[in-house]
């Protein structure tokens, strides 16, 4: 169970020092052509990111390694790798990485690739429910195989009494290792771009930002129930 940074006390926070830790930062995208309005949320988000993951290195521990989803590279590699996914996750994660933390690879290539196709699958709706279950089955082993390779490697790469930094989808499903202690890092801007992005839906105004995994299955779930509905209409020869 994850701790909310606002409730830590100082003499509580003590208690912190000693055993692994996990700082989880949500991620959040903004697009070159997203609304000014958004653009300057999400700036205000990962100032005040960057705020709270400087207290909990006062309080706690500072960060001696970085994982980031998406990512299954380590080091300057992996760096690049940050930096074209994601700007302002980059830039959080190079103030770390100048403070001496390492940048450690979190995903296989080979089950990201393999996840991210059968998304894609899912996305592209069927005729027969037959096959969308059977693909909606391997979408989610592809998934949970992935969050467990994930798991293991911050297991594996996490020393004893240092902190970690998790750059991931905000509803992420990763089960963390047992005697790692994880802290949520949830700024007061991030309900702000929650509250901000239902109201552009409920107004019907297009997505602005890079879908997350819970809402590309969401919208995947849709399509499939879509086609389902197309198939049981069409007359039978």
């Amino acid at each position: 169970m994850s701790e909310r940074l606002g409730k830590i006390e100082r003499l509580e926070a003590e208690r912190f020092r000693k055993g692994k830790k996990l700082y989880l930062v949500p991620l959040i995208y903004c697009r070159e052509e997203a609304p000014d309005e958004y653009k300057e949320k999400c700036d205000h988000y990962w100032q005040q990111v960057a705020e709270q993951l400087a207290n909990l290195a006062s309080k706690i521990g500072k960060v001696g390694r970085v994982y980031h989803e998406s990512v299954f590279q380590s080091g300057e590699d992996g760096m690049r790798a940050v930096e074209r996914l994601n700007p302002r996750s980059y830039q959080i994660a190079k103030t770390q990485w100048d403070n001496g933390a390492s940048l450690e690879a979190i995903e296989e290539e080979e089950l990201l690739e393999e996840y991210m196709d059968w998304q894609r699958c899912l996305m592209l709706g069927f005729m027969s429910e037959k096959v969308a279950s059977k693909v909606s089955a391997f979408c989610v082993e592809a998934a949970n195989k992935r969050n467990e390779s994930m798991a293991r490697k911050i297991a594996e790469t996490l020393e004893e009494d240092e902190a970690g930094l998790l750059f991931v989808q905000d509803g992420h499903s990763v089960q963390f290792p047992t005697g790692i202690e994880v802290f949520s890092v949830f700024p007061p801007a991030l309900d702000e771009i929650h509250r901000w992005l239902r109201d552009r839906a409920r107004l019907g105004v297009e997505k602005i930002t890079d879908e997350s995994e819970e809402e590309r299955k969401e919208e995947a779930d849709q399509v499939e129930k879509k086609t389902r509905r197309r198939a049981r209409r069409r007359p039978k020869a």
